[in-house]
């Protein structure tokens, strides 16, 4: 997503922050690791609980409806949603807020297609689905791959965020400094995992969820206050701060520039619509409430949790731009990425001010809160899919023990800390918007077909599932891999290498219909009955539950 654009992309862009917090690194310092302990806490107190496989991969399954609403908007609102939309409005006013909106009604495609018979079909994962009515092997074997992958691009993005902005808010500018950064994050990360399963992430995810709640109420309060108020008022000002006038309050400032740039936001929004009800950290968060109807009030509670967020977006956003000069927004950051911190740095008194320090500390926090939860919730999901989808069912071919599944996921999930904390200082002056555009299109074009053919087609079949899941993961890949993300624009992974011969920044529009089609296409070529036949059996367990736990 464009609105992503890497922390880390251009060393020194949060020097204006910084400064402001140069003389209160004591503060910050203070508040990650109050945050950091006492959520270290809550996991070890959850890790004792956890006693089997239910308990490390479903929580229990014991959380409320509104429990789990709360985990999944902790896990939903990234740093992109934090620190991403704020700067997109910031820069693109009425463009930048489109995402806001479309972050939000992907809600509606997970509670109306997704939510209940997902809840209702599977035990763990999202092969569980698939493997009820195919053969099991290769569907599994192809759930865990585009899992693991979807996983470690999204945790990639996240991991890179939290170096540059923990990096830059202490002042650290040397490349060692960090990817210490990285590796404690990292660190932190598997434990998370590792000692709390399912419980303790859920429950680190409620908590990050409450502070980023909290935190930008506490900010949206204080510009309307400054405004009277009054949204017509903040609007306005925003508009003429930009310099763009009217312009900033009507679509296409960003969008609406040339024929490419308007199919490219049909494209990226048909990514992030359709991409969330096929994330695997979100998909997992279903099974750990008792009931459907538990599912069904988790997704209502997420709703109204994210949507309240979403609309407090307006004051981070326009409160930048009305408060701020692009020039500042712009020069400590090129995509907007740090208006927030600098809007609350801003609003508690400026730079050179205590409350402007404090706010500007908590924001701060809560930014990496906010990255510290996702990337817990990511590296479940993904050690999750291994452990029970390869290891247990592929590699031991579902001879292994509850015990020896838990200690896979375990184990794996330290593999993946160490491989995300290698790509992340491996990819520590990259552009990351690529690797989230990746992890969104990726979901919508493989796993999302899959399961909603899995679910509501009787013809489906192993085949098609297999032709879904591979062809929606190779087409995202390459589209995106000979695209502007990757090559020839000075904010591509590679500025000086000239290969983008796709000419969106998001393969969505290309890579989600295809695999939707070969979904279909490899389901009407297949001779396979055994699915077809196994398809009434699963539309009872998906509307009922019967059999499924």
């Amino acid at each position: 997503m464009s609105l992503t654009h890497s922390l880390a992309s251009a060393p020194g862009h949060v020097q204006l922050a910084a400064e402001g917090a140069s003389q209160h690194r004591t503060l910050i310092v203070t508040l990650f690791t109050v945050f950091v302990l006492f959520t270290l806490g809550i996991t070890v107190w959850a890790g004792r609980k956890t006693k089997d496989a239910t308990d490390f991969y479903a929580g229990g399954r014991e959380f409320s409806g509104f429990q789990n609403g709360l985990a999944i908007s902790g896990d939903y609102m990234s740093a992109a949603s934090f620190l991403g939309i704020a700067g997109a409005i910031s820069l693109s006013g009425y463009d930048g807020f489109l995402y806001s909106i479309g972050f939000l009604v992907a809600w509606l495609v997970a509670l109306v297609l997704v939510a209940e018979p997902l809840r209702n079909s599977g035990r763990y994962t999202m092969g569980d689905v698939l493997a009820f009515r195919m053969r099991q092997r290769p569907v599994r074997t192809a759930a865990g791959v585009s899992t693991i992958i979807v996983s470690i691009f999204y945790l990639l993005a996240q991991m890179v965020g939290a170096g540059a902005l923990v990096a830059l808010l202490l002042g650290i500018t040397g490349d060692a400094g960090k990817n210490l950064i990285v590796v404690l994050v990292g660190v932190v990360m598997v434990l998370y995992v590792t000692i709390g399963g399912m419980k303790g992430t859920t429950w680190v995810q409620m908590i990050k969820a409450v502070l980023l709640i909290g935190g930008t109420l506490i900010v949206t309060v204080l510009v309307f206050h400054k405004f009277n108020y009054n949204l017509s008022s903040l609007l306005g000002a925003a508009a003429e701060n930009s310099g763009k006038g009217a312009a900033f309050l009507e679509p296409g400032l960003k969008y609406g520039l040339t024929t490419t740039s308007k199919i490219d936001f049909i494209s990226l929004g048909l990514a992030l619509v359709l991409g969330t009800a096929g994330l695997p950290h979100i998909l997992i968060r279903f099974y750990t409430v008792p009931t459907a109807q538990a599912a069904r009030k988790s997704v209502n509670w997420a709703i109204g949790i994210i949507g309240v967020f979403y609309l407090m977006t307006i004051a981070l956003g326009f409160g930048a731009a009305a408060l701020l000069s692009q020039k500042t927004i712009t020069g400590s950051d090129p995509a907007g990425n740090t208006a927030a911190p600098l809007l609350a740095q801003e609003i508690g008194g400026g730079a050179d001010s205590t409350g402007g320090a404090v706010l500007l500390a908590m924001i701060s926090a809560v930014a990496f809160a906010t990255i510290l939860a996702v990337v817990a919730g990511l590296t479940l999901a993904s050690s999750s899919s291994f452990a029970h989808d390869l290891y247990a069912n592929v590699i031991r071919k579902g001879k292994a023990t509850e015990k020896e599944e838990v200690s896979a996921a375990r184990i794996s999930s330290v593999i993946i800390g160490a491989v995300a904390i290698g790509l992340g200082i491996f990819a520590g002056g990259l552009n990351v918007a690529g690797l989230v555009a990746l992890a969104f299109a990726v979901a919508a074009s493989a796993n999302l077909p899959t399961i909603l053919y899995s679910l509501f087609w009787k013809r489906f079949t192993t085949q098609g599932a297999l032709w879904s899941i591979y062809g929606g993961l190779i087409s995202s890949v390459v589209l995106v891999f000979f695209s502007p993300v990757v090559t020839s624009l000075p904010t591509s992974m590679f500025p000086d290498a000239d290969f983008a011969y796709f000419p969106l920044s998001n393969p969505g529009l290309i890579s989600i219909p295809l695999g939707f089609l070969l979904g279909w296409l490899g389901s009407v070529l297949s001779k396979e009955d055994e699915a077809v036949k196994k398809h009434a059996e699963l539309e009872v367990r998906s509307l009922t539950g019967h059999g499924a736990l």
